[in-house]
């Protein structure tokens, strides 16, 4: 027979009691008479020792003065995401542990936590495509006979970058925030940081590097190269400025300031995201906080025609990308939970052909690089969406693939973008925030996935890269990740390739020496410092440690889907 007990828990006390008031010292007694503390300012210094040793003081007071016996009572630890005793939430050792009384962490769904999550990406793992809609829609008839056809019926092997090929370690002086090759050169990479600056490095010879800081005074949002000439790139900033550099010179002209009076107050400060280049057009297309999208003639940098509101007034516009193939087709993202395809023959406000719904701020939303008639969309629930075809029911996606990228407080946003190389349009790169346990160290990997099935492909990760990396590019037309993690720049190549070109002599890392350590604690923290970069992200709180006698890269690990 079973025996139920109801006996309700007591937190065990311990009794202090002070007999005399001779036990303060000299020194004590004398501090107290310089500086009288009333009874309540006592009682609360007294809590202030307790609450440090992880107990709570509560004082009864008895008639005679000085002789006050002190009950400690000892009380569990409180959660930091529910507040409630009993459990923790956080890393423990390598691995991040959610609160059991919040819905989870990855998919947002009630009954189960992140490690249980049936969501959780793993390479075993894949969500299946939803049924195509056929519409019987005419434009999709001759998309399907003139475009189609260049799509290979077969998909290619998909090609990794997973080993670390070179990098620069401390590049920036803040957060990396965007990346974009160059359109001809194939070893150029430009980044632009947090602080406003843009960095070119020629990643073939790992010590040819520049870093312009006179051409934005705060965060870098976009950067498009020049259509007309290679040496020349447009930039997006929150300063509310469209930049235009030589990147030769570094000499810089400004074509569109969106504050022209300077600094007057945060309700009436512009900021510009979304940016991209309509070729066809001529036209440099920038958005900004308000819902505003601003239009540049490239050729002769000057702004044509008013500002057109393209989402909810007051909301942030965060990105813009042009159709390959059909350059009028504008898509446009923004903080109003929505995605929205425009005609840019006929550009009004709340005319857009299509929205596109999502329950969270969109970070970004891209056409699919090759036939442009696919939609891939990040959202900060959690989703990376696809929508397969742009002719037929876009009231809903094909395929919604659960993955984690919806924390972005000092991090650049995650965005998950398409493999320009890849012609089946399959292959998306995007980097992890929940880390994971790899051999007792937590790293948080850059997860490749087939878009057609949600499948993981491959997690590529270096045991040095403890921080998160929100920032990855793909090369257009070699098989080469380049990935933004903290300040610093990565270059990935396929292992295979990395051991045959990588020369025994050469310096693959390079550390760069950085100009806030030099200063030491001269330096006056701005609000710019308040991210001090992704490295308070480390799993372990470590920064990226590299020898500098290193002359080979270390050893990558990587998991991939059998």
């Amino acid at each position: 027979m079973g025996i139920t007990r109801n006996r309700k828990k007591t937190d065990p006390e311990i009794i202090i009691a002070r007999d005399t008031d001779s036990e303060l010292s000299s020194s004590e007694e004398e501090e107290e008479d310089k500086y009288p503390l009333s009874e309540s300012e006592e009682e609360e210094e007294e809590e202030d020792e307790a609450v440090k040793n992880g107990g709570k003081i509560e004082l009864e007071k008895n008639k005679a003065k000085g002789k006050a016996p002190i009950t400690v009572k000892l009380i569990k630890k409180v959660c930091k995401v529910c507040k409630q005793p009993g459990h923790e939430a956080g890393f423990k050792g390598a691995t991040y542990v959610d609160c059991p009384m919040k819905p989870c962490f990855l998919c947002k769904m009630p009954g189960h936590t992140t490690m249980s999550c049936p969501h959780r990406v793993v390479t075993d793992h894949g969500i299946p495509p939803t049924s195509h809609r056929i519409t019987k829609n005419p434009i999709e008839f001759v998309f399907k006979r003139q475009i189609q056809p260049r799509i290979p019926p077969i998909k290619p092997k998909y090609v990794i970058p997973d080993q670390v090929h070179c990098a620069v370690i401390r590049y920036h002086s803040r957060r990396v925030t965007c990346l974009e090759f160059h359109p001809t050169r194939n070893n150029i990479l430009l980044s632009g940081d947090k602080k406003g600056q843009i960095g070119v490095w020629d990643f073939a010879k790992v010590y040819e590097k520049n870093v312009y800081g006179n051409i934005h005074f705060v965060q870098v949002n976009n950067m498009r190269f020049s259509p007309t000439n290679d040496d020349m790139v447009y930039s997006a900033s929150s300063d509310g400025t469209i930049g235009y550099t030589d990147l030769e010179t570094g000499i810089s002209s400004t074509l569109l300031n969106l504050n022209p009076d300077g600094w007057q107050g945060q309700k009436s400060w512009k900021m510009l995201y979304g940016m991209d280049i309509n070729s066809e057009k001529g036209l440099v297309l920038a958005a900004d906080n308000f819902g505003f999208l601003h239009m540049i003639d490239h050729r002769t940098n000057n702004s044509t025609g008013e500002p057109i509101l393209i989402h909810k007034q007051g909301s942030k516009v965060v990105g813009l990308d042009c159709n390959p193939v059909q350059p009028e087709l504008l898509l446009s993202c923004g903080n109003d939970h929505f995605a929205r395809i425009w005609d840019m023959r006929k550009l009004q406000p709340k005319a857009s052909l299509n929205d596109l719904a999502h329950k969270r701020v969109v970070n970004s939303a891209y056409f699919s690089p090759s036939s442009g008639t696919k939609i891939l969309t990040t959202c900060q629930d959690n989703r990376i969406r696809i929508w397969d075809s742009i002719f037929g029911d876009l009231d809903l996606p094909s395929r919604e693939i659960v993955h984690s990228h919806d924390f972005n407080r000092h991090l650049t946003p995650f965005k998950a973008e398409w493999d320009p190389k890849d012609t089946s349009e399959s292959l998306i790169a995007v980097g992890r925030y929940i880390s994971e346990n790899f051999n007792g160290t937590a790293l948080h990997p850059i997860d490749f996935i087939d878009a057609s099935n949600g499948q993981l492909v491959a997690e590529v990760m270096d045991p040095n890269i403890t921080t998160i990396t929100p920032v990855n590019k793909l090369h257009p037309r070699d098989d080469v990740l380049a990935s933004g993690s903290s300040r610093s720049l990565f270059i990935w190549r396929p292992q295979e390739e990395t051991e045959m070109v990588e020369e025994k002599k050469d310096k693959k890392i390079i550390i760069c020496s950085s100009e806030s350590k030099k200063k030491g604690k001269k330096q006056k923290r701005g609000s710019d410092d308040e991210d001090d970069d992704d490295d308070m992200f480390s799993s372990k709180g470590k920064n990226i440690k590299v020898n500098k006698s290193q002359a080979k890269t270390t050893k990558s690990t990587r998991k991939t889907k059998t």
